[in-house]
């Protein structure tokens, strides 16, 4: 049986690609009124105008930069004026910066990075709050699998995730007591544009690729579209889930693994 979610208000953030995509795509798909945003317009208009033509439920893009809180706070204004209320937050908006040693990364580029993937998505959650506690929704925060096993070269990035796993099992305490439920999803390699981006920019981008098909036990990637509908079967269906991280790694995590570089 397919997962409905009819005339719910949903706002996904970073939503014209990779991840955010398909949680856009899967919420539309479930007959949602989806609100979605993304600093950089191109793709935003033409994929609101395919999904308002193919239904069941409509799409509308607004531009948001997540690291800017006056941004943030007019997309939860507009969304709320549009359609009255908000059902749903997914915050999804975020960035991985080239991997790096800690000795090259900048305190700047650390307190920009942290802006985007941790401020962006505390500034939607208390904006929206007030309407998902009288809607009794939730809210859906995309960390990463990096976030519990560490990540070469990553110290900045893990760090940010580490903080969005932490502040929805937190935020999930406190807003029991209104009925609003909070959850994570962790997802390991999943085939989006920006995994395609750091393919290309490595040596070897063939065997790049191969790597990080090879490393689930599943023998792939993940795609966006699984990843939207994990989201929306925690909004829609898992409604005695709060506070859980939901892992989405094929296996990759799993079994031991050569730890020196030799």
């Amino acid at each position: 049986m397919s997962i409905r979610y009819p005339e719910k208000v949903v706002i996904v953030t970073g939503g014209t690609r990779g991840i955010g995509e398909g949680c856009v795509r899967a919420f539309v798909g479930a007959g949602s009124r989806v609100v979605f945003c993304a600093r950089d317009p191109a793709g935003g208009p033409e994929l609101e105008d395919e999904l308002n033509a193919a239904g069941p439920g409509e799409a509308r893009f607004l531009r948001c930069d997540v690291a800017r809180t006056d941004d943030v706070e007019a997309l939860v204004d507009r969304t709320v004026e549009r359609h009255g209320r908000i059902d749903c937050l997914v915050n999804n908006a975020g960035w991985h910066p080239p991997h790096r040693p800690i000795d090259d990364f900048t305190y700047g580029e650390f307190r920009e990075l942290f802006e985007l993937n941790v401020m962006g998505m505390f500034a939607a959650c208390r904006r929206a709050l007030p309407q998902l506690r009288r809607s009794r929704g939730s809210i859906v925060n995309v960390s990463s699998l990096v976030a519990a096993m560490g990540q070469l070269h990553a110290t900045t990035y893990v760090a940010t995730k580490g903080a969005v796993t932490a502040f929805t099992k937190a935020l999930a305490i406190d807003e029991a007591a209104h009925g609003v439920r909070v959850n994570s999803i962790s997802p390991g390699n999943i085939a989006t544009p920006l995994w395609q981006e750091a393919t290309s920019a490595a040596d070897d981008p063939a065997r790049c690729w191969a790597d990080g098909e090879a490393a689930q036990l599943v023998g792939r990637m993940g795609t966006a579209e699984e990843a939207g509908k994990l989201c929306l079967f925690l909004a829609a269906e898992a409604t005695f889930t709060t506070g859980v991280d939901h892992i989405l790694s094929g296996g990759a995590e799993l079994g031991y693994g050569r730890k020196t570089r030799v």
